[in-house]
């Protein structure tokens, strides 16, 4: 492989991590309790949990936006590792 080649993946996943802090710690600041509330209400049953996510795909029609949502919400602590599953 190509010096250049893995210090350009180096960057790339660098960036990535850096903007999934960032989301993190947005959410946590601006969401608060009030989201992790409704987040709570909406997957605390594993059936309306895939409804909600299904349908939250749907209407963005990005099952990616969907997931990396998902993501920065457990990272941020508005949600459980067990309601994202």
């Amino acid at each position: 492989m190509d010096l250049s080649l893995i210090l350009k993946l180096l960057g790339g996943l660098a960036l990535f991590l850096y903007g999934m802090q960032m989301m993190s710690d947005g959410l946590e600041k601006a969401a608060g309790d009030r989201l992790k509330t409704i987040l709570e209400k909406l997957t605390s049953n594993r059936i309306l949990g895939v409804i909600v996510g299904a349908l939250i795909t749907a209407a963005i029609q990005s099952s990616s936006a969907t997931t990396v949502m998902v993501i920065g919400f457990v990272n941020a602590r508005l949600m459980s590792l067990q309601q994202a599953v």
